[in-house]
């Protein structure tokens, strides 16, 4: 393994590019981003605990993470998470996350809520 001067751990070739999301998969994980940033126009693109997310003042106000099998909605709050957990009956939701795939988003008035229910908790 060869090491570049600016780069003397290595880490660039410690951490490859993730694979290109095919059409469908990448459609289907800005369509919720665009949801929150009609919301929050002045959220901007970062990444919290490795998601692609949105963040506003500093904090994580909503992501997508993708697996082999599915996407996830990442809100960074259960609480956040709970207020719309009962419209989820249908999902796959953890603590933390709603599994989604493209064929079968997350409803965008769920997303909505969803999304102002963390930016609540972070504006206060």
């Amino acid at each position: 393994m060869s090491h570049r001067d600016d780069d003397p751990a290595g880490l660039d070739e410690a951490a490859p590019e993730p694979p290109a999301l095919d059409p469908v998969t990448r459609e289907a994980v800005e369509h919720v981003l665009a949801v929150a940033r009609r919301l929050v126009p002045d959220a901007v693109d970062g990444v919290s605990y490795g998601v692609p997310a949105l963040i506003v003042d500093g904090k994580p106000l909503i992501g997508v993470s993708r697996s082999a099998r599915h996407l996830s909605v990442v809100p960074y709050s259960p609480s956040a998470l709970d207020t719309v957990r009962t419209e989820l009956t249908d999902y796959s939701v953890s603590k933390g996350l709603v599994r989604f795939t493209p064929d079968r988003p997350v409803p965008d008035q769920v997303l909505s809520r969803l999304v102002q229910a963390r930016l609540a908790e972070i504006r206060g």
